[in-house]
C-alpha cells in the first residue's frame, strides 16, 4: 500500500467512525495484484449519521469537491461516485473517491458482512473490501480493470491452491479467465468442474482441453461483462452531463 497519504486517509477515517471499505486500486494492492495508484477509494454506508461523520473526516482532509454530483445520499444510492481532492497537510492532491453502490455487487450491508479486516502496524484494523466483491467491482469497461481482475484471481490460486475451500474452488472455477489456469483446475477439481459448469458452460470446454474454443468464450463473455458496465453508467452519466450544463448557465 503506498503508506503515507493513504493512511492519514485511513486513520482520520477510522477517528470520525466513517462505515467504510477500502475499494480500488489501493485494496488491489492489499490483496497482492500491484496497482500504482494515488487515489483512495471507498464504498461508504449512505445513511444520514455515515454521512455526517464522512463530511467531518473530508473537512479535516480539507477536501474540496471535484467534477459533480454532490456528496448526497440520493446520488449515492444511485450508482454516482462522488470525488474530492484533499489540500491538508502530508495528503495535499490525493483525490478520494466515494461511493456507495457498485455495479454488479451486492448492497453496502452484505458488502460489509463479507468485508476482510487487515492489521496495518502503526493503524490497526483496516476494514477491506473482500477480494470476491472487489473482484466482481472489476468487471468494467476498462482494460486495466480485466487486467487487474485476472491477476487478483491468479494470485489467489497461487497463494491457496492445494489448500483452498469447496467455496473457494468453487469460486475459482467460476472467476478465472486465464485458459491454462482453468485446465488445470478442472483437471484437479473435476467434480466441482462439472458441478460450476451448469452456471458456466464455458468449464466444459476447459474440462475437454479445448483452448482455441475456450479463450474465444472468456472473450465473448467479458464483452457481454463490458456491455452491462456501459449500460449501467449510461444514464447516469448523462444525469452528470445535465447537471454540468446546469451549473454552467
Amino acid at each position: 500500500m503506498t503508506l503515507s497519504p493513504i493512511l492519514k486517509v485511513l486513520s482520520i477515517f477510522r477517528k470520525q467512525k466513517v462505515k467504510s471499505l477500502l475499494i480500488g486500486g489501493q485494496a488491489c494492492i492489499v490483496y497482492g495484484a500491484a496497482e500504482f495508484s494515488r487515489d483512495s477509494d471507498f464504498v461508504v454506508l449512505a445513511s444520514p449519521l455515515n454521512l455526517k461523520a464522512l463530511q467531518g473526516a473530508l473537512k479535516i482532509l480539507k477536501a474540496v469537491p471535484v467534477y459533480y454530483p454532490e456528496l448526497t445520499i440520493p446520488y449515492l444510492l444511485k450508482g454516482h461516485a462522488c470525488h474530492f481532492r484533499c489540500g491538508a497537510r502530508g495528503v495535499q492532491g490525493l483525490r478520494v473517491d466515494i461511493m456507495s453502490k457498485l455495479k454488479g455487487c451486492d448492497a453496502f450491508g452484505k458488502l460489509w458482512g463479507r468485508r476482510n479486516r487487515v492489521k496495518i502496524s502503526g493503524l490497526g484494523a483496516v476494514d477491506i473490501i473482500s477480494l470476491e466483491d472487489l473482484v466482481q467491482s472489476k468487471k468494467t469497461q476498462r482494460d486495466k480493470d480485466w487486467f487487474m481482475l485476472s491477476r487478483l484471481i491468479e494470485n489467489d490460486i497461487f497463494i491457496n491452491e492445494g489448500a483452498g475451500s469447496s467455496a473457494k474452488i468453487s469460486w475459482w472455477l467460476a472467476q478465472c479467465r486465464v485458459p491454462e489456469t482453468l485446465a488445470r483446475l478442472c483437471a484437479d477439481y473435476p467434480e466441482a468442474a462439472r458441478r460450476v459448469s451448469a452456471r458456466r458452460p464455458l468449464l466444459r470446454e476447459a474440462l475437454a482441453g479445448n483452448f482455441k474454443k475456450l479463450s474465444g468464450l472468456l472473450k465473448k463473455e467479458e464483452a457481454v461483462e463490458r456491455a452491462k458496465d456501459l449500460k449501467y453508467w449510461f444514464p447516469l452519466k448523462k444525469e452528470l452531463e445535465q447537471l454540468r450544463l446546469s451549473r454552467e448557465r
